[in-house]
């Protein structure tokens, strides 16, 4: 109980400080004592550690969409760690049990029990999910159990990096700021993304497309579509659905960092339902983990 309590201490002020930062930045915005440099130490730290959440954490991780080399995994997940959003195997676990359980009983992070909770709610409420159960297969990968373990290290190199780099300033706006971002963004994927947008699939859950995530979340808004088709290297099926994850993993690909990408099989597509469902009951028992 004790450990518990630590640990939902340590998240709260996780998340609370960095929103704490986020004001005070405004607040300098608005007085303009702020630099280029440090809008661009926020830009580009953002970019590489939300690439680490979307393409390591998500696809890459716990939807085996497409397969690594072993060193573009490694900076992957450590990008993903600098994220705080938690250790690897973790993330992979909560998520994957999400996809099981998907706005039904069980769930972690479903707007059925509030936008708030969706939002960050879960994250005080105990709801993480067991590795062992949900991604047996990451409990026994050494790439991905070493980051998981010194994940403390990877999440101070976080604001290590920014205020090497820039001083306090580049602290307040590569560090904090940057974290804030990162959190909220995320988050909105759980809580906008089941609530807001358009459904052009059918799912047994409410999962929705939202573009201004989206473009957020290089990709991770087109959330329907990944629900429909979880293990997609490409969440935006449309031309105009931009994914900018997506043509990061294409990158990579030509250069011979990843194989194995997976696309939706064109006879698939065209049998899925362009017609919006009615979230399904919850069955008996515990569904299998999604793939």
């Amino acid at each position: 109980m004790r450990l518990a309590g630590v640990a939902k201490a340590v998240t709260l002020v996780i998340v609370v400080v960095p929103f704490l930062a986020t004001l005070v930045a405004i607040r300098l915005l608005w007085m303009r004592a702020v630099h280029w440099s440090d809008l661009v130490l926020l830009a580009v730290m953002y970019t590489l550690i939300a690439f680490g959440v979307t393409v390591g954490f998500h696809r890459m991780l716990t939807h085996r969409s497409f397969r690594p080399h072993p060193a573009v995994k490694l900076v992957l997940l450590i990008l993903g760690t600098m994220g705080m959003e938690g250790a690897a195997v973790q993330w992979a676990a909560t998520h994957l049990k999400h996809h099981a359980l998907s706005d039904r009983d069980g769930d972690p992070h479903s707007p059925v029990q509030g936008f708030f909770h969706a939002h960050v709610g879960w994250i005080f409420a105990g709801t993480e999910a067991d590795p062992k159960v949900y991604c047996r297969n990451l409990v026994e990968d050494p790439i991905v159990m070493f980051v998981s373990r010194t994940w403390v290290v990877w999440s101070l190199l976080a604001v290590a990096i920014p205020f090497a780099i820039g001083g306090w300033s580049g602290l307040l706006w590569g560090g904090l700021v940057r974290i804030c971002l990162t959190h909220h963004v995320t988050w909105s994927v759980n809580s906008v993304c089941h609530t807001f947008g358009k459904r052009p699939f059918a799912t047994r859950d409410r999962s929705r497309n939202e573009w201004i995530v989206g473009l957020l979340a290089f990709g991770e808004g087109w959330h329907n579509n990944h629900h429909a088709f979880p293990r997609s290297a490409f969440h935006g099926l449309r031309w105009w659905q931009f994914d900018l994850s997506g043509y990061l993993i294409w990158a990579l690909a030509r250069l011979g960092l990843a194989r194995e990408v997976y696309h939706i099989p064109p006879t698939l597509l065209a049998r899925a339902k362009s017609s919006a469902a009615t979230p399904a009951a919850a069955p008996t028992g515990v569904p299998a983990p999604a793939e």
